[in-house]
């Protein structure tokens, strides 16, 4: 049997028997008071009766009318003159006809006060519970009539039932300890389920899943362990990538470099044009590498919450045009126009300037390098809520749909087998979310397929935001 099933059980078990067992002392302890204060009023009751009913002691025929009157009704009696003296009793052990009663009680019972008392008479051992009255005749004290019950007999009333408590307080117990026990198999079966589960995973068998008996606590508990699953499968399949898209993103560019290095070095070259254009394609390859490296650096550290922003108030319209004076080369070589519809005043912000404009040179190189005709439109507008908007659209290729959810992954590439013709190192929109988001705005991207894309970027237009930003990523 599992220890979390005993512990269970055994904790729920215990608080029962802490419950039950005081109220079980409870219980008797009232039950038995109630019984012998009942038979305390029974017996009084009959003993007023009686002495109101009798006017003298001295008809013999009237003291055995109540002695058999009394043997009706389970009870014992005995009954004594003025002087005290036994005229008659029900034939108890150790009630003698003609003894006398003690004279404290017989003057009680003369003063007219009832007298209560429990004792037994030797050599009997039984025990009675007595009430006496007196007798009276007008204003003349004629004797008293006792009225006794056995208190033996209550005793044996209360201990069956308490052996009748006993044994139902068994079989409840033990009713209930299955019941129990049932329950917290059934409750920690998942438990169980899920701790196995989880050394699967933990031992690298990431396609482990939990069954989801139910909508509860349990319930959510064991669908995030899967979903930590399926993220975990998702995060070793993109690392795996992500060592294999390094691994050949810097070959590559080493191959080059390599290669080139040594036409040179052992002068394979046959003019002084070609040994130029060795060097050349060795300075792009090593700016490459050095572009690569960068963005790595960049995203390691935003990820590890290690990118600082120096928050100022910067000119977003201004940081526009700047970038599309850097890029407006590379747009001009492929015969693409970039257009902006952006306002004429300044739209002011709190951010990093430098990171504002990584951001725009990122989207606009992207929106350069997949557009082979037409053109590129940035757009900046106010929208309410102290929010501003901007768009970077583009006529290019296109994003299929099921690439848009995965399009800001680290080296995530459309169509991978032809994306080496378009270079880039598969890490600018990674970067630009990442850079987005420590700026506490969003990016969305929409796109067509062979009619091209659009990313939207919605900033706060915050009025004395002065911190340094640092969030964590983790």
């Amino acid at each position: 049997m599992n220890r979390i099933v005993l512990k269970w059980g055994g904790s729920i078990l215990l608080l029962f028997l802490i419950v039950f067992i005081p109220f079980a002392f409870i219980f008797h302890f009232i039950y038995s008071n109630l019984y012998y204060r009942d038979v305390e009023e029974q017996i009084d009751e009959l003993s007023s009766r009686y002495a109101n009913a009798m006017t003298s002691v001295e008809d013999s025929q009237v003291l055995q009318m109540f002695v058999t009157l009394a043997s009706f009704t389970n009870n014992e009696i005995f009954i004594v003159d003025r002087t005290g003296t036994i005229v008659i009793d029900s034939g108890i052990t150790g009630i003698v006809t003609g003894e006398k009663i003690p004279e404290k009680e017989r003057m009680q019972l003369e003063s007219g006060n009832p007298v209560y008392k429990e004792f037994h008479f030797l050599p009997s051992t039984e025990r009675y519970l007595v009430s006496g009255k007196p007798i009276f005749n007008e204003s003349s004290f004629q004797g008293g009539i006792f009225v006794m019950s056995s208190l033996d007999a209550i005793d044996h009333s209360i201990a069956q039932v308490k052996r009748f408590t006993l044994l139902t307080s068994i079989v409840a117990f033990l009713i209930g300890a299955g019941f129990i026990f049932m329950l917290s198999r059934k409750i920690s079966a998942p438990l169980i389920e899920m701790e196995e589960a989880t050394r699967k995973i933990s031992k690298g068998d990431l396609k482990t899943r939990v069954n989801i008996h139910s909508n509860d606590e349990i319930g959510q508990l064991a669908k995030a362990i899967n979903d930590l699953a399926v993220e975990l499968d998702r995060f070793r399949s993109n690392r795996q990538e992500f060592f294999a898209n390094i691994s050949h993103e810097l070959r590559t560019p080493l191959t080059y470099v390599q290669g080139y290095a040594n036409v040179l070095k052992q002068e394979l070259y046959t003019s002084e044009e070609e040994k130029k254009q060795y060097l050349a394609i060795i300075a792009d390859e090593s700016q490459r590498l050095i572009h690569l490296i960068n963005d790595l650096f960049d995203l390691s550290k935003a990820e590890e919450g290690q990118l600082v922003l120096e928050h100022k108030k910067v000119d977003l319209v201004n940081i526009i045009l700047s970038v599309m004076n850097k890029v407006m080369l590379k747009a001009n070589e492929k015969g693409l126009e970039i257009q902006k519809i952006i306002p004429d005043q300044a739209v002011y912000m709190y951010g990093d300037e430098k990171r504002l404009e990584q951001i725009f040179i990122n989207l606009l190189e992207n929106a350069i390098r997949y557009t082979e005709k037409g053109g590129i439109l940035i757009r900046v507008e106010n929208l309410p809520n102290q929010r501003i908007k901007c768009s970077v659209s583009d006529s290019g290729i296109g994003i299929p749909e099921e690439d848009l959810p995965y399009i800001f992954e680290r080296f995530h590439r459309v169509e991978k087998s032809r994306s080496r013709d378009y270079g880039g190192t598969g890490l600018g929109l990674s970067i630009a979310k990442k850079l987005v988001e420590l700026h506490h705005g969003t990016i969305t991207v929409h796109s067509e397929l062979g009619k091209g894309t659009t990313f939207e970027i919605t900033f706060p237009q915050t009025s004395n935001r002065t911190d340094t930003t640092k969030p964590n990523f983790s």
